[in-house]
């Protein structure tokens, strides 16, 4: 479980690249709406299936079949070919393939970073001479996905902090060798998420330095979930449903963290700690929540140019 690797675990995806539902549509929700819906394991992605375990769903007559796995591409590539009504995705990848034409639409958000409740660092080892942030120009910097939000992110905090992030090298590395990485000097430092933050810390042999989600933004919504605009214009009672439906689920995840971690944790196959600081899930979908990782990706080459954040809603 990571908050940057998408729908990593859990969908079974055939030799052919076909997807294989993880959880099978309610035989008692026959006259309720058909739905089928992406679900990302990790905290950002996962609140559909918080939606479909606590039977909000069905609460607002959708029958969801929940598809939970695959990539960030397959998911999106499902939805374009009607394999999938509503897929999940993070913000700067639903803005990529709006440059590129496809009319994605994002009915409902995903989880947010909040500054209040920030779930990740930029590491380095104890041994470090490295003091600050500033100090890492032309240093080598872990993160496990280079060109994605986690380059954004750092590449903002070292410019926000007197550093050149154009010098510095990012090394795509995952959170399980990170630590290691930076004992044995191969990465000066290393940007990491939780439920990996926490395990790196607790190791006794780094420290943090910065936060590179606050460079960003305070609050900026991470994902979303998306149909076709097309979809939307003909089925827009369908759209707010599904909307709604989230907006209850999202208030229930931030007030119940102990029972998400157990819907978590049965996604993920991995233990979840409900004392984890967790992501905030915000309950509508708003343009100055989502604008925010729009102009930082444009700024950092991930898009080629930024757009207005309207332009990804209904």
């Amino acid at each position: 479980m990571n908050r940057r690797q998408l729908l990593r675990r859990g969908l079974h995806v055939t030799a052919a690249g076909a997807f294989v539902a993880s959880t099978q549509r309610p035989a008692s929700a026959q006259s309720a709406v058909k739905l089928r819906v992406a679900g990302i394991p990790n905290d950002i992605g996962i609140a559909s299936a918080y939606a479909y375990e606590q039977g909000i769903f069905k609460k607002y007559g959708l029958d969801v079949e929940l598809v939970v796995g695959g990539t960030g591409a397959s998911v999106a590539a499902a939805v374009v070919g009607g394999a999938l009504d509503v897929g999940s995705g993070n913000t700067a990848s639903i803005a990529t393939a709006h440059e590129r034409g496809v009319p994605f639409v994002i009915i409902a958000p995903s989880g947010a970073w909040s500054a209040k409740a920030p779930t990740g660092a930029l590491l380095v080892a104890k041994s470090s001479p490295i003091t600050s942030v500033k100090d890492l120009t032309g240093k080598v910097i872990g993160i496990t996905l280079v060109r994605g939000i986690s380059e954004v992110e750092c590449r903002a905090l070292l410019d926000q902090s007197g550093a050149n992030s154009e010098s510095a090298k990012f090394l795509e590395i995952p959170y399980s060798a990170m630590s290691a990485a930076l004992a044995a000097g191969r990465i000066d430092a290393a940007s990491a998420e939780e439920p990996a933050y926490s395990n790196i810390m607790s190791q006794g042999n780094v420290r943090s330095i910065g936060i590179p989600g606050n460079a960003i933004a305070p609050l900026w919504v991470e994902g979303g979930y998306f149909v076709l605009r097309s979809f939307a214009a003909a089925h827009p009672d369908i759209v707010t449903k599904f909307a709604n439906a989230m907006a209850e689920t999202d208030d229930w995840a931030n007030k119940n963290p102990v029972a998400t971690a157990r819907i978590l944790s049965k996604y993920t196959n991995a233990p979840v700690d409900p004392s984890m600081v967790r992501c905030f899930y915000p309950e509508r979908v708003k343009a100055d929540e989502l604008q925010p990782l729009i102009d930082a990706s444009a700024k950092y080459g991930i898009l080629k140019a930024s757009f207005p954040a309207k332009d990804l809603l209904l």
